[in-house]
């Protein structure tokens, strides 16, 4: 069998799909398994590929379901293994019943979800409705707003699902991302081993015949709510593993963090210091806003792009945005009969700022700054809640 792990480290233009499954092949995971639905095909279409050519060591197990996917990954996290799936919208939805039995089991299962639209009515095009709908599940969520970026957060969630054994799922935004052609540096397993060496669990952390473990057993009322208790105070615990990760990968893989403060593993404040009006948004929208910022050259106007949404850096997010007047929250997802998640979670970090929720993106509805201009001008004018 033809092995060829000593692809350089090099900038290049691809797909974004094929820079993720490049990038998980050089992690070098002990199994795949995934079932194929749009926008995420591309990724697990081109893992299967690099396996038939004798390029991938891992296992790729075919699923006639997502569910059987999530299950195969799940089983295979339990004997020891790397693993990795990935996923769309109503996949996602299928898998649920595993997504929580993951967290549950504290498996360090990493997972792409390609966010998409959810049915009905059908909708292939891309928001992030479908990650709304597990976010409490028990799973770290980072956001990625560009090719790039979400190529690094896969190499970081592995270092953090492996460490602290809590799943970790990268989202990137469908077609925006996981089809769109980008100049991106792709990492060879050298240079990623340097900071994930193999994986190596210890005793009692994986199914071993050789030293026996129970693992998601039925469970007592008192015990059960331990086991949620411990988990929740690992989640707060991770924030700041999180970060000291992020940046101990940048070093190593030789990229230059300039403002730590401002850009670093949980968020990344964009524009003047001391802006009248911020703009919180995760995913590729971010980049519209950047750009705006810089065409309009607005010194009143800044964007806080999250990128871990779990755990929630509260107390973090707070710092940067207490002295800013107006607050919008502007979001790829609806929560029927409340408000958008991402401005309930921000609600909870800020002080006495005017803070405003636009939801704008769904199935795919475009964004252009010319909505971002409304939200700036307008802001006053708009309701608590507004669909752009």
């Amino acid at each position: 069998m033809k092995k060829n792990n000593k692809t350089e480290s090099k900038k290049q233009i691809i797909e974004g799909s094929r820079a993720i499954a490049l990038t998980i092949k050089n992690i070098n995971p002990d199994v795949v398994s995934a079932y194929p639905i749009t926008p995420q095909t591309h990724i697990v279409e081109d893992l299967a590929k690099i396996k038939a050519n004798g390029e991938g060591q891992y296992e790729y197990v075919r699923a006639e379901s997502e569910f059987a996917a999530a299950s195969i990954v799940l089983g295979a996290s339990a004997t020891g293994s790397r693993v990795y799936s990935a996923t769309s919208s109503q996949g996602l939805l299928l898998m649920t019943e595993v997504i929580y039995n993951i967290s549950g089991m504290r498996l360090p299962v990493v997972m792409t979800l390609a966010n998409r639209a959810i049915s009905a009515p059908i909708n292939i095009w891309n928001d992030q409705q479908d990650a709304m709908a597990i976010k409490d599940a028990g799973w770290i969520m980072l956001f990625a707003e560009n090719n790039q970026e979400a190529i690094e957060q896969h190499i970081l969630a592995y270092k953090i699902a492996e460490k602290i054994k809590i799943p970790v799922m990268v989202n990137v935004d469908g077609f925006i991302l996981t089809h769109c052609y980008e100049e991106v540096k792709i990492y060879d397993q050298k240079t990623i081993s340097k900071f994930l060496p193999k994986y190596k669990p210890k005793t009692g952390e994986f199914l071993d015949t050789k030293n026996p473990v129970t693992m998601g057993a039925f469970i007592s009322p008192q015990h059960y709510q331990k086991t949620r208790e411990i988990l929740y105070n690992d989640f707060q615990k991770a924030l700041k593993e999180i970060d000291t990760e992020y940046f101990l990968m940048n070093k190593i893989l030789g990229n230059e963090v300039k403002d730590k403060k401002n850009n670093n593993a949980w968020f990344e404040y964009y524009g003047p210091a001391k802006a009248k009006t911020i703009i919180i948004a995760m995913g590729s929208i971010v980049g519209t806003i950047k750009s705006f910022i810089q065409k309009e050259k607005n010194k009143d106007l800044a964007v806080l792009k999250i990128k871990t949404y779990r755990p929630f850096p509260f107390e973090e997010i707070n710092k940067v945005i207490k002295n800013a007047k107006n607050i919008a929250v502007l979001e790829k997802a609806v929560n029927f009969g409340t408000f958008g998640s991402l401005y309930l979670d921000i609600n909870m970090s800020a002080n006495k700022q005017i803070i405003k929720n636009f939801i704008g993106g769904l199935g795919g509805k475009d964004i252009g700054e010319k909505d971002i201009a409304k939200i700036v001008k307008n802001f006053n004018k708009h309701k608590k809640l507004t669909f752009i």
